[in-house]
């Protein structure tokens, strides 16, 4: 992967922890010149430094993904910092309330649904300007396994990976005249600080229901986001890929 995104620039929401800190990684060590927005500001700038340290370009932008004029402020700021967007990763998320629907409170269906697909939304609007300007680019947003199956104990969060899964959808039809390619990964159960904080059996449950009996890393899903940006993928658009240790396989 060394090189193969040199000279690009890879914008990554969520990136302070996690899968969207590992993309970043990934995307630095393959040359990327990386922009990392998180609300997270101490993590955030850790990324940073990290990939500093490892001889890459990163720079950390604050950002709250449910708050449309923020996105568009902060992307604006990513442009003038680094002169284009060629890769973006809208990746931002929280897991939320687990409680079935009837006990959901209607502020934090909100709360949740607005990080996740207003943010994904408010993200790829001004992303999509930004590559119709400049004549192309990759999009990967982060639907879930919960974007394609039902999920319990999670109505909020199923419904806003669901929406992802179909806004990705809609804008890669819209945009494959503009040379932008836009696509979604799906991941199963991953091995983050926030997925540890929300559950405590993610072991045994990805034994349960990972047809490769354990539970994924967050490079894993780097890996996968790293493909869709790239070259290799170039016919590709408009899918949600699990990536899911064959999860959605029985399903």
């Amino acid at each position: 992967m060394a090189g193969q995104f040199d000279g690009k620039v890879a914008l990554v929401t969520g990136g302070a922890t996690g899968i969207g800190r590992e993309t970043a990684l990934a995307f630095a060590a393959a040359g990327a010149r990386v922009a990392a927005l998180d609300v997270a500001e101490r993590e955030g700038q850790d990324t940073v430094a990290t990939i500093g340290k490892a001889g890459g370009t990163a720079r950390f932008f604050r950002c709250d993904v449910a708050n449309g004029a923020q996105v568009r402020e902060t992307i604006a700021a990513v442009v003038a910092a680094y002169g284009r967007i060629d890769c973006a990763f809208n990746n931002a998320g929280v897991l939320g309330a687990r409680l079935h629907v009837h006990e959901y409170p209607d502020e934090e269906f909100e709360r949740i649904v607005r990080i996740h697909l207003f943010g994904v939304f408010y993200c790829l609007k001004h992303e999509l300007v930004q590559m119709q300007k400049q004549g192309g680019g990759a999009i990967v947003n982060t639907s879930s396994v919960a974007g394609l199956l039902g999920s319990a104990l999670g109505c909020a969060y199923t419904a806003a990976k669901h929406g992802i899964a179909g806004l990705t959808k809609a804008a890669a039809i819209d945009n494959g005249s503009h040379n932008i390619r836009v696509n979604a990964v799906c991941p199963g159960i991953i091995d983050t600080p926030l997925t540890r904080a929300g559950f405590d059996d993610i072991d045994a449950r990805s034994a349960q229901v990972h047809a490769l009996g354990r539970v994924g890393k967050p490079t894993e899903i780097a890996a996968a986001v790293l493909w869709l940006c790239s070259d290799a993928a170039s016919l590709i658009t408009g899918i949600t890929m699990p990536v899911d240790g064959g999860w959605t396989a029985s399903m």
